[in-house]
């Protein structure tokens, strides 16, 4: 499973950049403007949302549950110093779909018990983005939080994500993952529809 994150350092605006991913076959689009204010994010999911309901495109935004609620989204994904997972499951209800990053083993036990429906394991590599506040994962990293979810029988979708590349794609199923989570190499490619469809052949069909 492909997750496509926006990319505001991108020379491509963000809208340009979902419809370009939907159009390469991209099912799960994350909204991520970190600097913008809840108009702008607003305008764009009102822009693009039309597109993701014909073409059967799951779209969740970054961090705000409210935001999400409000514009009627599929759900949120929430780092560490956003609102609690249980927060979020009140605010948006049992049908949306709610992700957590987390940066260690011990960051899924502290919220295993919660209603959450995937873990994004970051950072994978270094990208210049939130997640680069803690230690790069690499694929060992990866790999053994992949290994303790199974050991301990945690079922949660785990999806890797930070700086991915088309060639990590292999390494990283081989670790564990169930699908990845990509921003600055599809936005900043030369043809981000292209390379969508590059990203999505090398992976399981889910």
């Amino acid at each position: 499973m492909l997750q496509f994150i926006t990319d505001t350092k991108s020379d491509t605006p963000v809208i340009d950049q979902i419809k370009a991913v939907i159009k390469g076959g991209c099912k799960w689009v994350q909204i991520s403007m970190p600097d913008a204010s809840d108009s702008e994010i607003r305008e764009a999911v009102e822009a693009i949302k039309p597109l993701c309901i014909e073409k059967e495109v799951f779209l969740i935004l970054e961090s705000n549950a409210e935001l999400a609620k409000e514009l009627n989204v599929g759900g949120v994904c929430l780092h560490k110093d956003d609102i609690p997972a249980s927060k979020a499951r009140m605010i948006l209800g049992p049908a949306a779909v709610i992700g957590v990053v987390v940066h260690s083993f011990q960051d899924i036990l502290s919220v295993s018990s919660l209603d959450i429906d995937y873990f994004m394991l970051a950072p994978f590599r270094k990208s210049g983005c939130k997640n680069d506040e803690s230690p790069e994962l690499g694929v060992e990293g990866v790999k053994s939080i992949c290994d303790k979810m199974e050991e301990n029988e945690i079922n949660i979708p785990r999806v890797a994500e930070g700086g991915i590349t088309y060639d990590d794609i292999p390494s990283l199923l081989n670790a564990g993952i169930n699908g990845i989570a990509v921003s600055n190499a599809i936005a900043n490619s030369v043809d981000i529809t292209k390379e969508t469809e590059n990203f999505i052949g090398a992976l399981p069909m889910a």
